[in-house]
């Protein structure tokens, strides 16, 4: 939850990005709270009162995925909210005549996120959620010790670097 907290004040991108692996974490541990404070806690330094916070705000969250379906996959609806607002925001900076910069970072990632889309056949998903996914799915392949093919880093470039001016224009709502 500390770790959300600062990374929704500081990057949305990132934010978002942290709560898909805190879904996946918890999925991973069987949506159990007692093993994810025996298992996965003890890996953060938390005193007493940080301790019983964190645990609360995962059981909140197993909660969440318990009564709306995203046992298995998928993003609770706090997480998919922010994404639509983060998508919203994305149509008004390409809309906005004083933002030339986004919307020449939109066009330079744009043949990539096309080709993202038509890759994994998610069409009914928002460009910006695409990308989010794109940028979770090379942090996943990371975490594995895979290595990212050359196209892939490169096609992420732009994409991670619209993702980044979002964020930074995010705050400037």
């Amino acid at each position: 939850m500390q770790i959300a907290r600062k990374l929704r004040t500081q990057s949305i991108t990132a934010y978002i990005i942290y709560m898909y692996q805190v879904e996946d974490v918890i999925r991973a541990y069987g949506l159990d709270i007692e093993r994810i404070e025996e298992e996965y806690m003890p890996r953060f330094d938390l005193g007493e009162s940080q301790r019983k916070e964190e645990r609360e705000w995962y059981e909140s969250l197993i909660r969440m995925m318990k009564e709306e379906g995203k046992t298995q996959c998928g993003h609770v609806q706090v997480v998919r909210n922010t994404i639509q607002l983060l998508s919203e925001r994305h149509q008004e900076l390409l809309s906005d005549p004083k933002q030339p910069y986004y919307s020449a970072a939109y066009y330079k990632a744009l043949p990539y996120i096309v080709e993202l889309r038509a890759k994994s056949h998610a069409m009914d998903k928002g460009e910006i959620e695409n990308c989010l996914d794109a940028v979770y799915g090379a942090t996943l392949i990371g975490m594995q010790g895979r290595e990212l093919s050359e196209e892939t880093r490169l096609a992420l470039q732009p994409i991670t670097h619209l993702l980044e001016m979002l964020s930074d224009l995010w705050s400037d709502k």
